[in-house]
């Protein structure tokens, strides 16, 4: 339980979830998917993205997980309030849709990671687990379109070969597999590294890179043309 929290006496918080989803058939199977864990816990719910502030203030999330497609107010909308927020969640946004714009919207609004519904269970569990943990998570066939709509702006391109030259050999090396949507324990694996070694990489390359989360740190890759 390393990414639940800690409180000041030492006992071992969970991570405080909220769902945000229109079909109450999604957040019961989300619920019964994260009860499975002993450092998860499902806060509240809301049924719209309208509720969604309101919500957070409400019961204190530590991670939002919500829905792109929803009434009066979408996912999109919802992640940008929810970050402009003084103490903001981390949000996962969860769809069924995969199309090219969404998943950039979703990113842009601010959203710390982006997965399928149709994700198995222990993928969904892993990505709150990386959102927590400031990670981010993006599952591999969503990576793949993100980082193929990155845009071709040549001063863009410029600016993060320029910030990508700052890494080391292994921080690259961790970066490429970051693209791929690999996962810390699997990018450990390819490397023949620990998991911590791995989380050490990533800290520093996105702290030279000066972004925040895998997937902003994927895209900066991405338009140095590192993969």
């Amino acid at each position: 339980m390393s990414d639940a929290q800690v409180s000041g006496a030492g006992a071992v918080q969970p991570i405080r979830v909220l769902l945000v989803d229109d079909d109450p058939l999604v957040c019961s199977g989300l619920e019964l998917i994260l009860s499975s864990t002993d450092d998860i816990e499902v806060v509240g719910t809301a049924n719209d993205g309208d509720e969604a502030v309101a919500a957070v203030q409400r019961h204190f999330p530590d991670v939002v997980l919500l829905d792109v497609r929803m009434p009066r107010v979408d996912g999109i909308a919802a992640t940008r309030a929810l970050v402009a927020l003084p103490k903001p969640p981390r949000v996962l946004v969860l769809t069924t849709f995969d199309a090219d714009d969404i998943v950039m919207r979703a990113i842009g609004a601010g959203a710390a990671g982006f997965l399928l519904k149709t994700s198995a269970a222990p993928e969904i569990i892993a990505a709150i687990r990386n959102v927590h943990a400031g990670d981010g998570a993006l599952s591999p066939r969503s990576a793949r379109r993100v980082f193929e709509q990155v845009g071709d702006d040549a001063a863009e391109r410029s600016l993060a070969r320029a910030a990508i030259a700052g890494l080391t050999d292994r921080e690259r090396d961790v970066v490429r597999l970051v693209v791929e949507g690999l996962s810390n324990q699997a990018i450990g694996a390819q490397l023949y590294v620990g998991e911590a070694t791995v989380k050490s990489h990533l800290s520093s390359a996105q702290r030279k890179l000066g972004v925040e989360g895998r997937v902003r740190l994927a895209v900066v890759a991405t338009k140095a043309g590192l993969v």
